[in-house]
């Protein structure tokens, strides 16, 4: 609540945050909060505030020419808030995934993006810009389990990963050995052969392709 004195509150009106725009996230509703500030005059922007789900704007009565603007421009923009692109914190809130998920599965296109952004950070002259994501795609993900289905994709991706840089190194010494070995054909020609024999079984099994 802004710091008036109550007595001196006597313009109020609130928005309620659907949760088809929050998707159950307090961090995104602590966005659109920002986002709708961003859009108000800077002597408005404080005015605005976030409780309990809700948006509550609140002016002294002296501030009604003041308050009926801000209170429009939030109103206006509260009529498309669902389709409020997603930022980073935001997904990664939403769908309870780390940094370097987000990355990894934008980067190999599991994670669509909708676009980029770039903003001007506080009290920095430096610009960052970000991939944003359609909220629409967001909440399928959230309600149809596929982050967990990721998951489990890249835990078996590593396992082969493992799996293959550890014969790539058994065929690296099999094959130093050998070279050993070329140079006196009459020692311990059957364990080099038995070596190799084991390797290509492993190419025809189609695990180096």
């Amino acid at each position: 609540m802004p710091k008036q004195e109550k007595s001196d509150i006597e313009l109020l009106k609130t928005w309620t945050l659907p949760s088809a725009a929050t998707l159950g996230s307090s961090v995104r509703s602590k966005g659109i909060l920002l986002e709708m500030r961003a859009r108000l005059p800077v002597t408005s922007k404080k005015l605005l505030v976030l409780e309990t789900g809700e948006l509550v704007l609140a002016m002294p009565a002296s501030a009604k020419t003041e308050f009926n603007a801000a209170a429009g421009i939030v109103s206006a923009g509260m009529r498309n808030i669902e389709g409020l692109p997603v930022i980073p914190r935001e997904i990664q809130d939403i769908l309870t995934i780390k940094p370097g998920e987000r990355h990894r599965w934008l980067a190999d296109g599991r994670l669509p993006s909708a676009g980029t952004r770039t903003v001007r950070l506080a009290g920095r002259a430096k610009k960052i810009t970000f991939h944003v994501f359609d909220p629409r795609v967001v909440e399928e993900l959230l309600n149809s389990g596929t982050v967990d289905e990721w998951r489990e994709e890249d835990a078996a991706a590593t396992v082969e990963n493992r799996r293959r840089a550890a014969y790539k190194a058994k065929l690296t010494w099999a094959l130093k050995k050998n070279s050993k070995l070329t140079s006196s054909p009459d020692a311990n020609s059957d364990e080099a052969t038995a070596i190799l024999s084991d390797w290509e079984e492993f190419g025809r099994d189609g695990l180096l392709r």
